[in-house]
């Protein structure tokens, strides 16, 4: 066989590029200026295409970078990032006084036929490593302190609303992963302005990274907008804002073509009691409830267990002890001082509130709870089982302190009925024995993502599984006995962390 001719390939080294024709290379025009397109992220096809017009149009273009390279010139690539390569590439060495510039200064300059004036839009932005705070945290949200003043809203509130997309998805693991990435966030002392600031932090993975950089270099995440457009995210969010309406429900409603409260109630699909009772006190049930609000219905409730239980003793747990102005319910966990004393409480409590006509709906479940069958043996479960009321409370005008603190945006008062004298609230009533108090004030208290953090840390760094209800030593086969939530903190080897400080 007669072997095929093979094309004399020019030396790169000579010419700077590999190729047959040397017709396509002008005569550089400008000495001063040497040019090095890098790779990373623009692609080996595309950068040896701009090479090639680049010399066409008489600029000097090096495939290689050293330091006679004047003009550094990327796609899709941050001034640190770029930075950071060319540190790679001349370790040891004085670093490149290069422009570093995105590729339209280089597109424009070969529309001109000559090298354009360098404007700020071109220059990829560094930042000073100097100047720049690197942040440190530890692992596990509850090693942590985090208040409500978030110095990066826009960060967490982005991966926040991921989150929800993903859990309402029924994707819990990127849900959790989301919510974890943003914990981190809150907990940061100064806002994030560079994406080399969260080197080495726990809990940010590629994608939540991914989500941050965009924000900081672009304003917005485009992923996050078009979630927001997602016509199933917009339906899934205004099905499961009915009480009773779980995940599953809304999506089986959305296969049928539902999408909106109309189409509901158009469809005539059979509601069970919490169902009806949230479609029909929808608009009031998502306006979100004031502090003032809150301690109001805190009153009616201690007064009902005053009257029917003595010395019993009620706490306003959830967001409003963590110190949150608004929330989305109340929740009151009540106890009484002299164990067994609180057995049969909870009817007595919701027949009382029912004569006064604060109840709209209520459902009561009894404590299911057995220490020597719910106990290491079982299952971790996120759900207690404490005996409990879920109520919707008919709150008055007159019982609603003036000075609401929601934020006005937030309330939709143009939505409710002008000749209505009261608006609807979501509340719910936990009994606990006086010996699992301390467990069920601490998981009650939250945040979510606190609470889960705590059960991980109990049970990978000690051994141990932690509940609303009890602390187990696996490692010494007891349980470990707490009066208080400091106890608990310093049985788990942690510093305590207050209620105010919980907020993950």
């Amino acid at each position: 066989m007669v072997p095929l001719k093979r094309r004399k390939l020019v030396s790169s080294a000579a010419t700077g590029r590999t190729g047959t024709d040397s017709n396509d290379k002008a005569p550089t025009k400008f000495p001063l200026v040497v040019l090095f397109l890098l790779e990373r992220k623009m692609g080996a096809s595309r950068r040896a295409f701009l090479s090639q017009l680049g010399r066409q149009k008489g600029f000097q273009v090096e495939e290689s970078f050293s330091e006679s390279i004047t003009h550094v010139v990327s796609e899709n690539n941050s001034g640190d990032e770029v930075q950071s390569w060319i540190d790679s590439q001349v370790k040891g060495q004085r670093r490149t006084s290069a422009h570093l510039l995105d590729v339209s200064w280089y597109t424009e300059s070969m529309r001109a036929g000559l090298p354009v004036q360098i404007l700020d839009r071109h220059k990829l932005q560094q930042v000073d490593a100097a100047e720049v705070a690197v942040f440190s945290v530890p692992s596990f949200a509850c090693q942590r302190r985090t208040t409500l003043e978030n110095h990066n809203a826009v960060l967490t509130d982005a991966l926040s609303l991921l989150a929800e997309n993903a859990e309402l998805s029924d994707e819990e693991g990127r849900g959790v992963a989301f919510r974890r990435a943003a914990a981190v966030l809150k907990a940061l002392p100064e806002p994030v302005t560079d994406t080399t600031q969260l080197r080495g932090l726990p809990c940010l993975g590629a994608h939540s990274l991914r989500v941050i950089k965009e924000i900081l270099e672009n304003g917005e995440s485009s992923e996050v907008e078009s979630t927001k457009q997602s016509e199933r995210f917009k339906a899934l969010k205004v099905l499961t804002g009915i009480f009773g309406v779980g995940v599953k429900t809304a999506d089986r409603w959305i296969r049928d073509g539902i999408l909106d409260l109309q189409q509901l109630q158009d469809s005539q699909q059979t509601l069970n009691r919490a169902q009806q009772a949230g479609l029909e006190h929808y608009e009031d049930l998502n306006q979100p409830v004031s502090r003032p609000e809150a301690d109001s219905i805190a009153s009616i409730v201690e007064e009902a267990v005053r009257s029917v239980l003595p010395g019993a003793q009620v706490s306003l747990i959830g967001g409003f002890r963590r110190g949150k102005q608004t929330g989305h319910d109340v929740d009151f966990l009540i106890t009484h001082p002299e164990e067994g004393r609180e057995v049969g409480l909870m009817p007595r409590v919701v027949a009382w509130l029912e004569s006064q006509g604060f109840l709209l709906y209520q459902k009561t479940s009894r404590n299911s709870y057995l220490e020597s069958k719910d106990g290491p043996a079982r299952p971790s479960s996120n759900m207690d089982r404490f005996e409990r009321c879920l109520s919707i409370f008919k709150l008055s005008e007159e019982q609603q302190h003036t000075e609401n603190t929601a934020e006005p945006s937030q309330v939709k008062d143009e939505e409710l009925d002008q000749n209505k004298s009261w608006r609807a609230v979501r509340v719910d009533l936990v009994v606990s024995p006086i010996s699992q108090f301390a467990f069920a004030l601490l998981g009650w208290t939250g945040s979510k993502l606190f609470e889960r953090e705590l059960r991980r840390w109990a049970g990978h760094e000690k051994s141990m599984s932690l509940s609303s209800h009890a602390l187990y030593d696996n490692k010494q086969g007891k349980y470990l006995r707490a009066t208080s939530e400091e106890e608990i903190f310093a049985h788990l080897g942690l510093e305590f962390i207050p209620p105010s400080e919980r907020n993950a």
